[in-house]
């Protein structure tokens, strides 16, 4: 029996949520929006900020509104919508899967950048991560623990520090430097690309139970949490370019916060930021890939998944699942591009929010003002990022077609299969 103080109390939840999202989320996302945003980057995180906000006030009002936790699955299992919400399953898994790829591939390209091994280095360290966390998940150490609480001080200190850094220099000339003007319309397709940077926060949704009286901690723990790390990028954005310039930041875009970390601080600050990025990134792995099989298993419980997947090892973990997802992210990071793994994993998680603020609107959980804007906003910027993908990536949006595609109409005729062979 789970005893009162093992839960994890506001400090630990606000923690994981913060983690959960800077884990990897702007040392990835931070070159990508500048090179489709321009000077207007920090506006697109602000926007993707007020979404997210939106989402996550959704996510919390459902759990309390439903009494429990498990995320948009368990959400729309409750109306019984048990076929949509297998299929949105899918399509949210597919979304961790390519988060995890994206931590990967930004792991490799920060230790490569630092070590100067050579080409095939960042992509076999981003491999390497990966299978170094599914080892330790199926030995049942997936979660950080107490360390997280130290790990996200860190990395909020390392980020704000060099971001004041940047701002302290002041030039605004250097947030459009070498770049064609974007115009302040390219902040809507930047705040879709890289909404993957806010996700990490309805991971919690999935320990409800584990914390402490969640009526109340979940809710002031996620949103300010939101609001801190929305904070946090919108200075980083405008710090990193005024210190390096936008053009700079475009061209480094796998590395944009180690060149600087070295422009202001020299090789220390080339190390220090490179630590942070490996710990933040290393740690999004393990809690997503973690979070993400405990999420099949429950799926495939409810046989929205194939069974096998709810296999469980001497040590309780879904082996299974947790070296599917894990060979999935790895294979994929080994051949991806950065752009591309990005903004598909933020259509995939746009899409998910925009239902799940639609399914508070339409349960009255919540003020629908906050709510219904959620939906909106999120299904307009998902919108906004097939058009540009269509426009500067087709066969990724193809590619990412034909797996929502299958999560949709595939899954069902997989699942009569399974059940009758």
């Amino acid at each position: 029996m789970t005893q009162p103080q093992s839960k994890l109390s506001f400090n630990a939840t606000w923690s994981m949520a913060v983690g959960g999202m800077v884990g990897g989320g702007i040392f990835s996302t931070l070159g990508v929006v500048v090179g489709i945003a321009g000077a207007w980057a920090w506006l697109s995180f602000a926007t993707a900020g007020l979404i997210a906000l939106a989402a996550g006030y959704s996510y919390v009002k459902l759990a309390a509104y439903y009494g429990e936790g498990g995320g948009a699955f368990t959400f729309l299992r409750e109306i019984d919508a048990e076929g949509f919400a297998g299929s949105l399953s899918w399509v949210l898994i597919i979304g961790y899967v390519l988060t995890n790829a994206v931590y990967a591939f930004t792991f490799g390209q920060y230790l490569g950048h630092v070590t100067g091994l050579g080409p095939w280095f960042p992509r076999a360290a981003g491999v390497a991560i990966v299978v170094l966390f599914i080892g330790l998940n199926l030995r049942g150490v997936g979660e950080a623990g107490g360390v997280e609480v130290f790990l996200v001080w860190f990395k909020l200190l390392v980020l704000v520090g060099l971001a004041s850094w940047g701002l302290a220099l002041w030039d605004p000339g250097m947030l459009s430097q070498g770049l064609p003007d974007a115009g302040i319309g390219a902040a809507l397709f930047g705040a879709a690309s890289v909404f993957m940077a806010y996700e990490g926060f309805q991971l919690l949704t999935y320990d409800y139970k584990d914390i402490d009286n969640p009526r109340k901690t979940l809710p002031r723990a996620v949103l300010s949490a939101i609001l801190v790390v929305t904070f946090v990028y919108v200075i980083v954005a405008l710090g990193t370019a005024m210190l390096v310039g936008a053009d700079q930041v475009v061209q480094h875009k796998e590395v944009a916060l180690a060149i600087a970390g070295q422009k202001a601080f020299g090789t220390v600050g080339l190390i220090v930021v490179t630590i942070a990025a490996a710990f933040s990134t290393g740690s999004a792995i393990n809690a997503t890939l973690f979070a993400t099989a405990r999420l099949s298993q429950r799926v495939a419980e409810d046989g929205e998944l194939p069974g096998a997947l709810d296999h469980k090892n001497s040590a309780g973990i879904p082996d299974r699942a947790v070296v599917l997802l894990g060979t999935s992210a790895a294979v994929l990071a080994a051949v991806g591009t950065l752009t591309t793994l990005v903004e598909a994993a933020s259509l995939s998680f746009l899409f998910t929010f925009a239902v799940v603020c639609g399914l508070a609107f339409l349960q009255r959980a919540g003020l629908r003002v906050v709510t219904g804007f959620g939906a909106l906003a999120g299904g307009a910027a998902s919108v906004a990022l097939v058009v540009r993908l269509i426009q500067t990536d087709p066969l990724a949006l193809v590619f990412l077609g034909l797996l929502v595609l299958i999560a949709i109409f595939g899954r069902p005729l997989l699942l009569r299969h399974i059940k009758t062979s």
